[in-house]
């Protein structure tokens, strides 16, 4: 059986943004790995799903959001360059985090050592409250928007991505499902959302973190989503044995229903973690990229480009590429749930070891692949010819100069 082709594949982008290798796809958007054929470097490409190319409402709140977002500065924040659309496809082109996401990380290591929560939770909380000051909220806080760079940098994606969608005329029902265990109760019960909507899903985020498990169960994800009306988070250390004191208290606060007893903003919650850190010792640490995922997307990067071989039709969808292309890191899936990981049984055993697997040593960074203009070419034909005769009339000249002199020594002599 043929593996169907990917039309975007080899397809520059606003005569600019050439896709080269997919990385991953979510309910809705796709992310490839492109070059910016301007400057020379490479990016993530996030294409949307075609269902929202055609809602003018989606359209001018993904360009609203893009613009708000690109104005932000942060090494906690995944960078965004540019947001076009060409033809049928809406993009937008971001930072490439050469690494995965806490959720790929939270898979092969399980639960983390608080020195590796706090190397987590502090750039992350400086990202969000560097976008809660900036008058952005994120919406969709959770380990799959929380990626994890080669290097050990922390970076939040997907800005302003979910208000575009929810406000779209098209159904975002996904989008929501996708989110029930980090969505605050307000998100659930009302419309009215701000900074303190982010804190509670970092506070949920910073739970699973330390546990290894999420606070909240249901036999439906609407189920699960309605549990934060009626009933609080629990204190991490009441779960697993060893988590300090200081942290349980962050997360309490943090997760509380009423946003009013909640820390204002990331900035706030950060400054709780800090102090924390301080007061417990806790020893500076880099946190590990999950390698599965950075492995892939170090083979996405190094793939070669094909050219598209199908007519250029609307893509972004579900069946326009083999699913299986994309079994990798996701910066946007909102449907991503696997019973057999959130049904593991993580008890105090598992807790009280002190995490062997966080405290490994770092390979060295990769560096980025080279781009097609840093590799050695053979010298074309024209080229060639130029070369000899330059040679031949430097050798002629150079006899000249040699007989002249030889002339002349003579005459001398």
């Amino acid at each position: 059986m043929s593996t169907p082709v990917d039309p975007l594949i080899g397809r520059v982008l606003e005569r600019r943004y050439q896709i080269d290798a997919p990385i991953a796809r979510g309910g809705m958007s796709a992310v490839y790995v492109g070059t910016d054929l301007r400057l020379h470097r490479r990016v993530a490409v996030k294409v949307m799903d075609a269902r929202y190319v055609g809602d003018p409402q989606f359209l001018r709140r993904f360009e609203f959001e893009a613009r708000a977002v690109a104005g932000l500065n942060h090494p906690g924040l995944v960078a965004v360059y540019d947001q076009s659309i060409d033809g049928e496809v809406a993009f937008l082109v971001m930072e490439l985090v050469r690494g995965g996401s806490i959720r790929e990380l939270l898979r092969e290591r399980g639960p983390m050592p608080p020195h590796a929560v706090a190397a987590v939770g502090i750039p992350m909380l400086g990202g969000l409250g560097t976008a809660h000051r900036a008058g952005l909220v994120h919406r969709d806080v959770k380990p799959e928007n929380v990626l994890i760079s080669d290097s050990g940098d922390i970076k939040v994606a997907d800005f302003g991505l979910v208000r575009a969608v929810a406000e779209a005329g098209v159904t975002s029902a996904s989008v929501i499902l996708g989110t029930a265990a980090y969505l605050s109760p307000e998100q659930v019960s009302s419309t009215e959302i701000d900074a303190r909507s982010d804190v509670y899903s970092a506070g949920v985020l910073l739970f699973e973190l330390l546990t290894g498990r999420q606070p909240f169960s249901g036999s439906t994800q609407l189920a699960l989503a309605y549990q934060r009306l009626s009933y609080d988070v629990p204190a991490p250390g009441d779960i697993i044995d060893g988590v300090p004191a200081q942290l349980d208290d962050i997360v309490l606060r943090a997760t509380e229903r009423h946003p009013d007893d909640r820390f204002v903003d990331g900035f706030a919650m950060q400054h709780a973690f800090l102090d924390a850190v301080d007061e417990l010792g806790l020893p500076a640490f880099t946190v590990p990229a999950p390698h599965q995922a950075s492995a892939r997307v170090t083979s996405a990067i190094a793939r070669p480009v094909q050219p598209p071989q199908a007519p250029r039709a609307v893509v972004g969808t579900r069946q326009a590429t083999d699913p299986d292309e994309f079994d990798g890191p996701d910066y946007s899936r909102d449907d991503y749930y696997e019973d057999d990981y959130y049904e593991q049984d993580y008890g105090a055993d598992d807790y009280a070891d002190p995490y062997a697997d966080y405290d490994d040593v770092r390979e060295p960074a990769r560096g980025p692949a080279p781009l097609a203009a840093d590799v050695d070419r053979p010298m074309p034909r024209a080229s060639r010819l130029t070369a000899l005769v330059w040679s031949f009339l430097i050798i002629v000249a150079g006899a000249g100069v040699g007989a002249l002199g030889w002339a002349i020594g003579a005459t001398l002599a």
